[in-house]
C-alpha cells in the first residue's frame, strides 16, 4: 500500500519496451532481469510483458477510473422539488440515527410560574 507522501518511480514507454524485449529474447528470470536494469520490483517487469503480449499500451491502468470523479450530480427541475429531495434525505437520516435528534424543549406553565414569583 502507498504511504502518504511517497513518490512513486516513473519510467518511459521506451524503457518498459527494452526491458520486455529483453526479457522475452533472453534467458533471464523476471527478478535478475529486475535487478539488472534497476525496476525495483519484478512484479513491474511481469505486468509489462502481459500487456505487451495482450497487445496493451503499457500506460493504460485497465478498470481504473478517475478516482476524483463521484457519483453525477443530481438535477432538479425547481427549487421545490430540491426542497423535497433534501427534506426526505433528512426524514431519512433522523430515522435511521434517532439518538442524535435532539428533541426541543418548550417551557411548560409550571417553570414560567417559579420564574415569575
Amino acid at each position: 500500500m502507498a504511504k502518504k507522501g511517497q513518490q512513486f518511480q516513473r519510467y518511459t514507454n521506451e524503457f518498459k519496451l527494452n526491458a520486455v524485449m529483453k526479457y522475452v529474447t533472453g534467458s533471464k528470470s523476471y527478478k535478475v532481469l529486475a535487478d539488472e536494469l534497476g525496476i525495483l520490483n519484478c512484479t513491474q517487469l511481469k505486468v509489462w510483458v502481459k500487456k505487451w503480449k495482450k497487445g496493451e499500451k503499457f500506460d493504460e491502468r485497465s478498470g481504473v477510473s478517475n478516482p476524483l470523479k463521484g457519483r453525477p450530480r443530481t438535477n432538479f427541475k425547481s427549487v421545490e422539488e430540491e426542497r423535497d429531495y433534501l427534506k426526505a434525505q433528512v426524514d431519512y437520516l433522523k430515522k435511521q440515527y434517532p439518538n442524535l435528534v435532539k428533541e426541543e424543549t418548550s417551557p411548560n406553565r409550571s417553570s414560567m410560574k417559579s420564574l415569575k414569583d
